[in-house]
């Protein structure tokens, strides 16, 4: 196992695997397209319910026992449900990385809105505010940083994940993995790991950075 670090790197830096189909820039386009996709269907669903739920305060432990239901169910397993009802393609891959990242949206955004002082939500009601306006002037600006975190949660999990994507003939760097495997390559499975986690280290940083200006801009000044 000692030269498989040498050889993973030889083969991570080998100009043939950075061009065409099978190239490490198409290969990670197709993983943040499917990540993209994923999180923006999960966040249209996700994102008002768990809004509602945190300036109503109704249904809050429903939201958490579904959550938790949800984070229990194994990626691979819906994956494979979905094969099987709906046959291979896209869509399967896209409703078993939705239901992934469900659960950290919707608590992002219920726990967010939650964690705004009453007292500040009180005082913008008596100063005549709707109900949409104190969601959209003070809750969710106070919340944001919350809010982000969950999104920031939901793209690192989705991220790593979508190399199952793989496992039912789609691309992405799972091909890397799922290819080695069926071929003993271990080069290329530790290449292909490598460039998952470093996009998922990239992303992190990033919305680690977009947290702290919103965490900056919703502090008492």
């Amino acid at each position: 196992m000692s030269g498989v670090i040498p050889q993973s790197w030889d083969w991570l830096t080998d100009g043939a695997h950075w061009s065409g189909a099978d190239g490490f820039p198409h290969r990670l386009a197709e993983q943040l397209g499917y990540t993209a996709l994923t999180v923006s269907i999960a966040t249209a669903i996700a994102l008002p319910i768990g809004l509602w739920i945190g300036h109503t305060g109704r249904l809050r432990g429903v939201a958490v026992v579904v959550t938790g239901s949800l984070r229990a169910l194994p990626t691979l397993g819906v994956l494979t449900f979905m094969v099987l009802w709906r046959g291979i393609g896209l869509t399967p891959a896209v409703v078993a990385l939705v239901v992934l990242a469900i659960p950290p949206l919707l608590a992002g955004a219920y726990a967010g809105l939650e964690s705004v002082d009453r007292q500040t939500i009180n005082a913008a009601r008596a100063m005549g505010m709707t109900e949409w306006q104190v969601l959209g002037t003070v809750e969710i600006p106070l919340a944001l940083p919350l809010i982000i975190g969950g999104i920031r949660s939901a793209v690192l999990q989705v991220v790593a994940t979508a190399t199952v994507a793989a496992y039912i003939g789609l691309g992405g760097l799972g091909r890397y993995l799922f290819d080695g495997i069926a071929v003993r390559d271990y080069p290329q499975m530790v290449a292909g790991s490598v460039v998952v986690v470093l996009l998922a280290l990239i992303l992190d940083a990033a919305f680690a950075a977009t947290q702290r200006v919103a965490q900056n801009a919703a502090a008492p000044q």
